[in-house]
């Protein structure tokens, strides 16, 4: 066992260099994540964790490890094609082979990391390498980052972290072959060399994120690419930068909520035609991690989905139980794109038909957010052409739920994530909602008032100006600096809003109700007496976002329009059509000045979380703090001179130095009678503690020498005493101990 466990500490940078490949290659993972199967992200880690604890864990010949590593890929592989019911075990003997069938394509994948995973760390074995690997991936990020809609600052950050760890190890290891017995006395006190290395990683994380913004001076090569395409470059979204806005991007549904804000131009081209007999607001997704530029993805673990399956009633999470109504809509697709979700009325309670027939296998029910999530894997089926779905939508009692005190609504626990707010997020936003309803005593009523405020006091725009912004802060630079935009302005500031004041909320993106035809159904349907069946079509330009309040169990989620010019068509039981009067525009007047955006533009906002940032800063603290310490004698020789007017003389600094060691000898219980010159004082001691009786022989004859004797002390005399003194107190405490 001791053998073994010298083995593992003696390739101890291998262990390291592995780690710092590991997490290059878990960015990857992340970029992947919304790409790939489930299953494959998680076969991906797995097999690269697994193969470097083998390394690490194991430092025998290659050829066993190899046999080792083979082993653990096959248990990787099983243990997630059983997890995802790629592959169920039987109990007859072609399991074996059912099994070897299941892994195709999925074996492709782990063979794939592990021989990128050898192939790097033979390769990268020197500094020049590392740099030329790690530069490879920050470029390659950097071009996914400009060319695509994934924002990848976070993960460049990462890398260029595990780069700086690889290469401290690295240097530590050539110190260690080239210098193996400074090595180990480097490896009795380790703590300097990690004491260094952490106060230089704080150092670089405090002055990175506080670093001015400086404008580019080169024309970096998408934009240079863009340029010489002739093509415009797309709004992004700058904190209170020069330039304006470049209002390039087209209206439409959102697929990059991170980045909030910028500008748009409208884009009437139909997406889709639906049927229904109630006018409303197309649901799509909905979000609920506000990162302080807009909304981030939910992670892995919370796309928890179920099945989908023909004539059962779909869950929902936090539905409330009041009553609903049944509607039935049928959507027609008029443009090619593939959506992640099907479009509905709040809530989708069951499918009916997806192209005609009833197999659903590409649909996924997120029960807790109420989304019908699509699966638009290219090998499988391409977007519906047209589908048929069942909502239930909830009839609000509004005279009753308006006099719902707080500990009525919430007197069960409530999902924190709805009520999530940043750590650093600004206190004036906090201020000015309970300001705003400091009046209101129930949950509706604060929420109407915020709704109110928003929609008389702020005007709608598809072109803010963003040259006004100077906050950080999305909500914050809305509410007071830009004080203009569109519904993602809008929507995301209630939500916030309402979170600081305890109550759960969330954003959610989608379609506005689109354009109604009146034609020859709508006639027959009042002839008739039936209720009208409508046809709504629904562009790009109706792309929409607006919150949706949880107000308890028994009500559940209620959505909330804070958009000037936006009327949400609610159903309550006293057939009121909103939490609060918005104002009423004409319905050509909506069409052209109130479409909602767009595609959010990536944006370069890259923010270190507060727990880091305070951890750095209190490392260079602690830091400064010991420096000081140690360098106090310096310090005070310098306060001197400056209070002298002149530097201090060799002899005068052993005086000082003389009168410091003697008052740490009296803290150690050496008493000194006020008639005794030092010399008397010193040969008591030395007969008192005879074990240090060198030392003061020593520090005696260099004070006289100072204070008495004609010639003087050289320079580097009086350092002497400091390092006598230090060689007292340790035996004088070793000693006593």
């Amino acid at each position: 066992m001791r053998a073994w466990a010298g083995k593992v500490a003696g390739s101890w940078y291998n262990a390291f260099a592995l780690l710092w490949i590991v997490v290059i290659g878990m960015q990857w993972v992340t970029y992947t994540e919304p790409i790939w199967f489930q299953e494959t992200t998680g076969l991906v880690a797995l097999t690269l964790i697994g193969i470097s604890l083998v390394d690490i864990i194991f430092p025998i010949k290659q050829t066993y490890r190899f046999v080792i590593k083979a082993i653990v890929l096959l248990f990787i592989l099983y243990y997630m094609l059983t997890s995802y019911s790629i592959f169920i075990p039987g109990e007859d003997s072609s399991w074996l082979v059912d099994f070897v069938i299941a892994t195709n394509p999925y074996i492709w994948f782990s063979l794939s990391t592990w021989v990128m995973l050898e192939c790097i760390i033979r390769l990268a074995v020197n500094a020049k390498r590392i740099l030329v690997f790690v530069g490879l991936n920050i470029i390659a990020m950097g071009i996914l980052d400009s060319f695509t809609v994934a924002v990848l600052w976070e993960e460049v950050a990462w890398i260029v972290f595990a780069a700086m760890g690889w290469l401290v190890c690295l240097h530590l290891r050539r110190f260690q072959l080239k210098f193996p017995q400074g090595w180990k006395r480097l490896r009795r006190n380790p703590l300097k060399v990690i004491a260094n290395v952490v106060v230089i990683f704080a150092l670089i994380i405090v002055a990175g994120v506080n670093m001015p913004e400086v404008p580019p001076v080169l024309t970096d090569p998408y934009t240079a690419w863009v340029n010489y395409r002739g093509d415009v470059i797309p709004a992004i979204n700058t904190a209170g930068g020069e330039g304006g806005l470049n209002s390039a991007s087209e209206s439409g549904y959102s697929r990059q909520d991170n980045s909030l804000g910028g500008g748009f131009n409208y884009d009437y081209s139909p997406v889709m035609t639906i049927t229904t007999t109630e006018r409303s607001y197309w649901r799509g997704e909905t979000r609920d991690e506000y990162s302080g530029t807009g909304w981030e993805e939910p992670s892995t673990s919370r796309r928890q989905f179920d099945e989908v399956e023909s004539g059962n009633d779909l869950e929902n999470g936090d539905g409330g139980s009041i009553q609903t109504r049944e509607v039935t809509q049928t959507v027609n697709m008029l443009n090619d794109e593939v959506y992640p979700v099907l479009f509905g009325a709040y809530a989708i309670s069951q499918v009916q038909a997806i192209n005609g027939g009833t197999e659903f296998n590409q649909l996924d029910w997120k029960s807790g957010q109420a989304e019908l999530h699509w699966d638009s894997n290219p090998r499988e089926l391409s977007y519906p052409s047209t589908y048929t779905i069942v909502s239930e939508v909830p009839l609000v009692p509004v005279e009753r739920l308006i006099g719902e005190t707080h500990e009525d609504l919430y007197s069960s626990s409530v999902n924190d994530n709805y009520l999530q707010v940043p750590n650093n997020f600004p206190d004036r936003v906090v201020n000015l909602a309970e300001e705003i309803t400091a009046e209101a005593e129930t949950p509706y009523e604060k929420v109407g008032l915020l709704q109110e405020y928003l929609t008389t006091n702020f005007s709608y725009t598809n072109n803010p100006n963003l040259s006004l912004k100077q906050s950080t802060d999305f909500v914050d630079s809305f509410l007071f600096e830009i004080q203009e935009g569109y519904c993602d302005y809008f929507s995301t500031a209630l939500v916030m809003m309402a979170r600081s004041l305890d109550i759960p909320a969330r954003w959610v993106k989608g379609y506005a109700p689109g354009q109604a035809a009146f034609g020859e159904d709508m006639a027959l349907s009042q002839a008739t007496g039936n209720t009208p069946t409508l046809s709504y079509t629904v562009t790009n330009a109706d792309a929409h976002s607006w919150a949706e309040v949880y107000f308890g169990e028994e009500y559940g989620w209620i959505p909330v329009e804070a958009t000037p010019g936006f009327n949400m068509p609610l159903l309550t039981e006293q057939a009121e059509p909103e939490l609060a009067e918005t104002p009423e525009v004409e319905e050509a007047e909506q069409e052209e000045e109130l479409a909602e955006p767009v595609q959010n533009t990536e944006s370069s906002d890259f923010t270190v979380s507060p727990v880091i940032m305070w951890a750095a800063g209190a490392v260079l603290a602690a830091w400064a703090v010991y420096m000081l310490w140690r360098n106090r004698f310096s310090l005070h020789f310098y306060l001197l001179r400056l209070r002298i007017g002149k530097p201090l003389t060799p002899d005068q600094k052993v005086v000082i130095e003389t009168e410091r060691w003697i008052r740490s000898f009296r803290r150690k219980g050496f008493k000194r009678a006020e008639h005794e010159t030092l010399r008397e004082s010193v040969q008591r001691w030395e007969s008192e503690a005879p074990q240090v009786a060198g030392e003061l022989h020593s520090l005696l004859k260099q004070f006289e020498m100072a204070r008495y004797s004609p010639s003087h002390v050289e320079e580097n005399e009086w350092q002497d005493v400091q390092r006598i003194a230090g060689q007292m107190k340790k035996r004088l405490r070793t000693a006593r101990a």
